[in-house]
């Protein structure tokens, strides 16, 4: 495939200089090295400007509620395994409304990739403050500064067992679209948290902040994401130093595995006897 080949025709909304740009670029990068079909591959996102992104792809596509992208994209994995699928969503979206979703998802490993666009702001209602702001940070509707301390979603989804946990920088395009490759080919649950700069509300977190303090985490060859309290340790690393790339992973036995749905008839291929929908609902009116 090439990457022309995932290219959509909808007019993009999103802002000029929009750090989603640069995710979706790397997105689509992605996909034309998977050798796989647009038919093949499968984009779930929630409400907000990161959930836009699949409009801009080439393949499969469901919009659902705000928060709730993960128990969707999990239902098109289990029932058929041969889908690669990817959410597309931002930290309001995935940290505030679908945080619960979020922790089990993770508990369940189901063999998704979940690609946050975090710009620490809800940007499509104008700029209030997300799950993921900084402290002191100030919006019109903080106007005296952010009070409580942010939510820290590699820490967490550490804590929680997360086979694949990683971060990455619109900014860095070529090294995203690696990061999402390896998310896509980690057997379960993947996280790619993507610092994304939003240029309209957020004059904080801006690309020339950013610049000077990521880092890739393992450019040194040093760094081991296999080691958990390591990578646990990394994950908390925030301020003068950020680090990118994968933070940490593991192998772990998927949901699908212990379900025994590795084997055998993909649900979506499964034969169903005629229902009689009719009569069935008949009996709750």
């Amino acid at each position: 495939m090439d990457i022309s080949d995932f290219k959509s025709n909808e007019e993009i909304a999103w802002c000029p200089g929009c750090g989603n740009f640069g995710i979706l670029t790397a997105v689509k990068k992605t996909l034309s090295q998977l050798a796989r079909h647009p038919k093949d591959i499968l984009f779930v996102s929630g409400i907000g400007q990161a959930s836009k992104l699949p409009h801009y792809v080439n393949c499969n596509c469901f919009n659902g509620l705000h928060g709730r992208t993960l128990p969707v994209a999990s239902a098109a994995k289990i029932a058929n395994r041969n889908l690669t699928v990817l959410v597309t969503t931002g930290d309001g979206d995935c940290y505030g409304e679908g945080g619960n979703h979020l922790i089990h998802n993770i508990r369940r490993n189901t063999d998704i990739t979940v690609i946050v666009h975090d710009n620490q702001v809800y940007g499509l209602t104008k700029g209030q403050s997300s799950p993921t702001s900084d402290p002191g940070y100030v919006t019109k509707i903080q106007e005296e500064g952010v009070i409580l301390e942010p939510l820290h979603p590699l820490e967490m989804a550490i804590a929680l067992g997360a086979g694949f946990v990683a971060r990455g920088y619109s900014l860095e395009t070529e090294h995203l679209s690696w990061l999402i490759g390896e998310g896509i080919r980690h057997k379960g649950f993947s996280l790619i948290d993507v610092l994304q700069p939003c240029v309209s509300f957020n004059k904080k977190n801006t690309y020339e902040w950013y610049s000077k303090r990521v880092y890739k985490v393992n450019d040194n060859g040093s760094y081991d994401p296999e080691n958990k309290m390591a990578a646990y340790e990394k994950s908390h690393e925030w301020g003068d130093r950020i680090p990118i790339g994968i933070i940490y992973r593991a192998e772990k036995e998927t949901y699908e595995e212990k379900r025994g749905l590795s084997q055998g008839i993909p649900l979506v291929d499964e034969q169903i006897e005629d229902v009689d929908i009719k009569g069935i609902l008949s009996e709750f009116v």
